[in-house]
């Protein structure tokens, strides 16, 4: 089987009954909310992040509580980087304690954690951890963790067009499934559902290929305070809405 058949096969339509409630099989979450829930607790955004970090846990339980079976995070976007130095050491200690302190549990419930964006930028300490992850939790099926780490949709485009490029496809042979092969997870599926957390209104540079024809939940709360019950109010919203894909 080539790339692109593997694709298709990848990518092929969940068999679904017509006679069952829509089900947000795959949701993604732009977390968001941390500095601001640093601020109003009185706390430092270090404090900040690191209650972030703890809330992803409870929503992965969740998420397979619900039936989920795709899981994409924002944990940390290419524009990241232009904040402070010290705000960025500490999401790298953050990053580094939470793959050590929460997701080892996760492993044993069935989860299959892979990141997508770039590593080299990391500390190496960090993209060793990373990777050791992955490893372990590669023949985990029960539900697929995607952590978008370095990550940005403008940079995930144009890197999938230079590897297009290096691969040597004609420009008859570029179609939307081809170069789908190309981004940095193509089989990850695009998501139903997409929350944002904290209020805001906007995509910032997250999976803009993969979104075109996402659901969308925004809500006031802050990305630590979100938990179960606000993710089954997303996914129940989505639950009441037809999807219609460019069809009437």
């Amino acid at each position: 089987m080539n790339l692109l058949d593997r694709f298709r096969s990848l990518r092929a339509p969940r068999e679904h009954d017509d006679d069952l409630p829509e089900v947000a099989r795959a949701v993604a979450i732009i977390m968001d909310g941390n500095g601001r829930w640093a601020a109003k607790h009185g706390v430092g955004v270090a404090e900040g992040h690191r209650a972030g970090s703890r809330a992803l846990r409870p929503i992965v339980e969740a998420s397979i509580d619900l039936g989920i079976e795709s899981l994409a995070v924002y944990a940390f976007s290419t524009e990241n980087w232009t904040r402070s130095e010290e705000e960025v050491r500490a999401l790298m200690d953050t990053f580094a304690e939470t793959i050590e302190r929460e997701l080892p549990d996760l492993v044993e419930q069935g989860v299959r954690v892979r990141f997508i964006g770039r590593r080299d930028r990391a500390p190496e300490e960090l993209r060793e951890r990373m990777a050791r992850l992955e490893r372990e939790t590669k023949r985990n099926e029960r539900l697929s963790l995607w952590i978008a780490f370095d990550y940005g949709g403008r940079a995930e485009l144009a890197d999938a067009a230079r590897a297009m490029i290096e691969a040597g496809v004609k420009p008859d042979e570029v179609s939307e499934d081809v170069f789908a092969v190309y981004l940095y997870a193509p089989d990850m599926p695009d998501p139903d559902l997409v929350i944002r957390t904290s209020g805001e209104l906007r995509m910032s540079n997250f999976l803009l290929w993969q979104l075109a024809y996402s659901e969308f939940f925004f809500t006031e709360t802050l990305w630590p305070d979100f938990g179960e019950d606000d993710l089954r109010e997303a996914v129940g919203a989505y639950a009441g809405r037809q999807r219609r894909f460019g069809r009437r």
